[in-house]
């Protein structure tokens, strides 16, 4: 049975927070009464995201510009969430980019910018979180992958790699971390109703969201993508995995639009 006090003032960080799923995973936990933080690479974004938050009653949101794939931002990151919340109880890995393209015309800083963030970011930011949950005898890790991570498809060379590579990371983890009262769940979504996108400053092209078989469309409204998963949806699944009875650890989500379309 889910506890609806057992998030209060627990200390939350989200990565990618500042839109998408992230932010929606944010809103959900803070409805709950917990102290979250976000992050995202442009300190506006992650100013604006958190004062349109702060509207929220029960919780308490801060948040701080950081690249999750360059360890010393991950690092001053970690920092500052001691600093302001003295210590973490659950990290979300959500930040994430996509290039879908054939495997010929990526670029290598288009792989590496792909692998970097979606795998390498997870390693940084689970890395500095095991170091605090040790003070606070335990803590719990939810990385949000994709089916991509499980059903490869043409032009997704980039992202299925760093998905399938997320899932493993993530397994090991939870092998590794299960005994020390860490708890450690991916959850693999669909077709979600976001306008997920590399960052802006990168220059990248052809970046769409992914389905569980095959890239879709982005920039568009959820209200004309109605079939699709939305973020509130995974924020869901997010909110109860980290709910569950000590006693149980669900590991693997997977998550598809229940009337996908034809």
């Amino acid at each position: 049975m889910i506890n609806p006090n057992s998030l209060k003032d627990r200390v939350v960080l989200i990565t990618g927070g500042t839109r998408g799923i992230g932010r929606a995973i944010a809103e959900r936990l803070l409805a709950d009464g917990a102290a979250v933080a976000i992050c995202g690479r442009r300190q506006d974004d992650v100013d604006t995201a958190v004062r349109e938050m702060q509207s929220q009653p029960a919780g308490k949101v801060i948040g701080k510009a950081a690249d999750v794939t360059k360890h010393e931002q991950v690092e001053a990151l970690f920092r500052f969430i001691d600093e302001q919340f003295g210590g973490l109880d659950i990290l979300v890995n959500n930040a994430g980019i996509g290039v879908f393209r054939p495997l010929r015309d990526l670029t290598i800083e288009e792989w590496r910018a792909t692998l970097d963030t979606n795998l390498s970011g997870t390693f940084h930011c689970s890395r500095e979180a095991l170091f605090r949950f040790g003070n606070r005898k335990g803590g719990h890790i939810v990385n949000i992958s994709s089916l991509a991570g499980k059903h490869a498809f043409a032009g997704g060379s980039a992202y299925n790699a760093s998905k399938f590579g997320l899932n493993g990371l993530t397994e090991a983890m939870m092998q590794e971390l299960r005994s020390e009262d860490v708890r450690v769940s991916y959850v693999m979504p669909g077709s979600v109703a976001t306008d997920f996108n590399a960052p802006r400053s990168a220059g990248f092209a052809s970046h769409r969201s992914v389905s569980d078989s095959d890239p879709g469309q982005i920039g568009v409204s959820k209200s004309a993508l109605d079939w699709r998963i939305w973020p509130e949806d995974v924020a869901e699944i997010v909110h109860l995995l980290l709910c569950m009875p000590a006693r149980t650890l669900v590991s693997s989500v997977e998550l598809r639009p229940s009337k996908p379309k034809k």
